[in-house]
């Protein structure tokens, strides 16, 4: 299958969803198809006929035997009866979210695609920000998650949790849901299988896009520093993110040479006594192993106090926290903010 034949069709009666879904699919980058929408059955017909299509994908509605004559590798059927149809064509719940739909959608192109399967786009590199202290309940997810909603209104933005215990409840997978440790188990594709399998992992709330952390975080403790490394070098050559925003913890094999990848590194300081001996044997520590190059793309810093703390991802983009941390991103260079 050719750069030039990997096209996915959307037909769909109605005109509003037909252009709301192939917009929102491509919207994301590093999707494998060329996106053709169509709510007209006369127009895909004459279109599209002769034409190689990867995937067509038709609302139930809107499917006639006549679509049959169409040259689709593949057909998809947006369900709304809720009902499976008697054939043995894909069927899916067209009215789950369009996150969904798409992530089905790359599965059911995995399979067919094989070892051809090919993806558009790219070319930027990455720029990984590592968000890191050695002091404790410092707010330092909440300061990581607000930078991702701020970073995506630049570029796409991605978030990856390596805490135990995130205390996020938007960010943690749901029951039979992939994540990190599934990222971490595809390492092994090669690059093309990686970017669609990545695809798949990912979820989004608000302008955060992100891996689900892993639902043991004991886990973590297994993964190599290798495999750690091997990870960051896929995503930054896959060239679906502009920027990684990575909250990290004590937990990780490898840390040092995580921090020592990162464009910036946002640490966290109190002014109590402990919290300062703790950042002096951080950077003791750095200094020590010849990691003195973390402490100088580190951003240390004190928080104010605030006087409201947003309560969900959707409010993390507003309000004081925000203009701290915007005022530090801007401050850092990591973009104009």
């Amino acid at each position: 299958m050719s750069r030039e034949e990997a096209v996915l069709v959307l037909f769909d009666k109605e005109e509003e969803y037909s252009i709301k879904m192939s917009d929102f699919i491509k919207n994301h980058k590093g999707i494998p198809w060329k996106i053709r929408a169509y709510s007209d059955e006369l127009s895909l017909l004459r279109e599209e006929k002769g034409e190689k299509i990867s995937l067509l994908v038709v609302s139930e509605r809107s499917y006639t035997e006549r679509l049959k004559s169409l040259n689709s590798e593949k057909t998809v059927i947006l369900n709304e009866s809720g009902f499976s149809p008697e054939d043995t064509k894909e069927c899916i719940d067209k009215y789950q979210a369009a996150e969904s739909v798409l992530q089905i959608l790359l599965q059911v192109y995995i399979e067919i695609a094989g070892e051809q399967a090919v993806l558009i786009g790219g070319g930027n590199k990455t720029k990984f920000i590592g968000v890191y202290s050695p002091v404790k309940r410092s707010l330092q997810t909440t300061f990581a998650i607000t930078m991702c909603e701020l970073l995506s209104g630049n570029g796409r933005t991605l978030y990856l949790n390596f805490e135990h215990y995130t205390g996020v409840a938007e960010i943690i997978a749901r029951e039979g849901e992939m994540d990190l440790a599934d990222l971490v188990y595809f390492l092994n594709s090669d690059m093309d299988k990686f970017k669609l399998h990545f695809q798949t992992v990912i979820k989004q709330v608000s302008g955060t896009v992100f891996v689900p952390p892993m639902r043991y975080g004991q886990n973590i403790i297994s993964i190599s520093g290798k495999e750690w490394m091997s990870l960051l070098k896929k995503i930054n050559e896959s060239d679906m993110f502009d920027y990684v925003v990575m909250d990290l913890t004590d937990s990780l094999q490898g840390l040092t040479d995580i921090l020592r990848a990162c464009f910036r590194v946002f640490t966290v300081q109190r002014e109590d006594s402990f919290a300062q001996l703790k950042m002096m044997q951080y950077e003791s520590m750095l200094t020590d192993y010849e990691y003195g190059d973390v402490l100088e793309k580190t951003v240390k810093f004190v928080f104010p106090k605030f006087h409201y703390l947003p309560t969900s991802i959707e409010l993390y983009s507003r309000g004081e926290l925000a203009e701290f941390v915007r005022k530090k991103l801007k401050e850092s260079e990591v973009y104009d903010a």
